[in-house]
């Protein structure tokens, strides 16, 4: 059951291993969340959009902050963030891009396409945490729209 005080995090990644390696970074950070895993960026879109199964938004509720994958079947994380970005209620919305690629024409496409950040995997603590503090979020007051 989904604990209603803690603000919930989009993490959109289609290798458990990696799913895995994010959720000790939390925890070792020590950073109390929702942490809601969706495969690809379809997924994420019918999470974000409330479609079945992610209708219940007590279970499913929206998120603060996503967390996406680039390369991920059916929808890229770069296509996803581009729709976050063009969508009206969720174009504010925290979008932090993780990545095993350290090509520098990836880090360029997801800021111009207005990622928040560029994690590398896999991902420390400190990079985590500095991220979040980089991004001045402290996201557990912010609402689903990033505000």
């Amino acid at each position: 059951m989904t604990n209603l005080l803690l603000r919930t995090i989009l993490l959109v990644e289609d290798n458990p291993a990696a799913v895995l390696l994010v959720k000790r970074a939390f925890a070792k950070g020590q950073i109390s969340c929702d942490l809601q895993v969706v495969a690809d960026g379809c997924e994420a879109l019918r999470y974000l959009d409330g479609e079945e199964p992610y209708a219940d938004r007590t279970r499913y509720p929206l998120p603060v902050l996503v967390m996406s994958n680039i390369k991920m079947p059916n929808l890229s994380g770069f296509e996803l963030l581009a729709w976050i970005r063009q969508h009206p209620n969720y174009k504010r919305l925290p979008v932090v891009i993780i990545s095993s690629s350290e090509l520098e024409i990836d880090n360029n496409r997801a800021f111009e396409l207005g990622a928040n950040s560029y994690l590398i995997k896999p991902i420390s603590v400190n990079a985590l945490l500095g991220m979040l503090q980089a991004l001045e979020l402290d996201f557990f007051s912010l609402d689903s729209e990033g505000r």
